[in-house]
């Protein structure tokens, strides 16, 4: 059994491959952010719930969803709170962009900058994550008085 049979680390994992492939699409967006025509491109947001779906979903075996629908919360007691509503997801707004240059140019450096620095941030807090799970991890398996 390794790091990755666990859901903890296969969610991080996957939030880990997200933050470098959008970072990828930003740098991609400020590389060209002088080229005529060029429209600027973005990832769709990695969510929790995408997350939880895919692991229910990704040939686990574990029944918890079937493929294509969203996990839902369920409630054992009448006593429990149901969910008032269903999740959401949220979408980012497509649209033309209000500083769209005369050559047909709409990076703006200024919202790609924006998104590195969020990507990056992220990427820092899920290693960060990740380490201290791995250090727990490592805790929890040592051996006693040793």
């Amino acid at each position: 059994m390794g790091p990755d049979d666990i859901p903890l680390f296969s969610m991080l994992k996957n939030r880990l491959g997200y933050l470098t492939e959008r970072q990828k699409v930003v740098a991609q967006n400020v590389a060209n952010g002088d080229t005529p025509g060029y429209q600027p491109r973005d990832l769709k947001p990695f969510t929790f719930q995408a997350s939880l779906d895919a692991q229910a979903t990704g040939g686990s075996g574990s029944g918890l969803a079937a493929p294509g629908r969203p996990l839902q919360m369920l409630t054992s007691s009448a006593g429990h709170i149901a969910p008032s509503k269903p999740a959401s997801l949220w979408r980012s707004p497509q649209g033309p962009d209000s500083e769209t240059t005369l050559d047909g140019n709409s990076v703006t450096l200024e919202d790609q900058m924006l998104k590195m620095t969020d990507a990056r941030m992220n990427y820092d807090a899920a290693v960060s994550f990740y380490q201290r799970s791995m250090s727990m991890l490592r805790t929890a398996a040592r051996r006693p008085n040793g």
